[in-house]
C-alpha cells in the first residue's frame, strides 16, 4: 500500500456535511459511522478524507473554534466549476479563481495554478486549483 495522508475534518453537522460535500465536491461516501454520520470517509476522484463530529473540548470544528489551523488544497481540471458548485451548494467564496504565479526554490523556478478559495459551512477553507504548465 502506498503511504497517503488523508485529512478528518471536525464539523458540527455529519450528515449536513457529507451532503454539502457531495454537492459542493462530487464526493462519494464510501462509510459512515451512525445515521448522524459522526465519523465518515468520503473520496473526491479517488483522494480520501474522513469527517468527524466535534467533541469539545477535544475536538471542535472550525466554526465554532472560531478558527482554522489547516487549508485544504483541492486540485482538479475546472476550478471555476467546482469553486461555483461549492458556493451554490452553502460555501462562501473567498477569493475568486484567477492566475497565480509563486517563486519557489528548488528544482522549479517558479509554481503557476489557477486558484481561488471557499469556506465550507463548517469553517474549514479549500483552496481550489489547476496547475499550469
Amino acid at each position: 500500500m502506498a503511504t497517503q495522508i488523508s485529512p478528518m475534518l471536525a464539523v458540527s453537522d455529519g450528515a449536513a456535511a457529507i451532503e454539502f460535500y457531495k454537492q459542493a465536491f462530487g464526493a462519494e461516501e464510501l462509510w459512515r459511522l451512525g445515521e448522524d454520520g459522526a465519523v465518515a470517509g468520503l473520496s473526491i476522484d479517488g483522494a480520501r478524507f474522513f469527517l468527524a463530529v466535534q467533541s469539545p473540548p477535544a475536538t471542535r470544528s472550525p466554526s465554532v473554534a472560531g478558527h482554522t489551523t489547516v487549508r485544504i488544497e483541492l486540485f482538479v481540471d475546472d476550478p471555476q466549476g467546482v469553486q461555483e458548485r461549492a458556493v451554490a451548494a452553502g460555501g462562501q467564496a473567498r477569493s475568486p479563481v484567477i492566475e497565480r504565479q509563486h517563486e519557489t526554490t528548488g528544482p522549479s523556478p517558479d509554481l503557476r495554478v489557477l486558484q481561488g478559495s471557499v469556506t465550507d459551512p463548517f469553517g474549514h477553507v479549500w483552496l481550489i486549483g489547476k496547475f499550469l504548465d
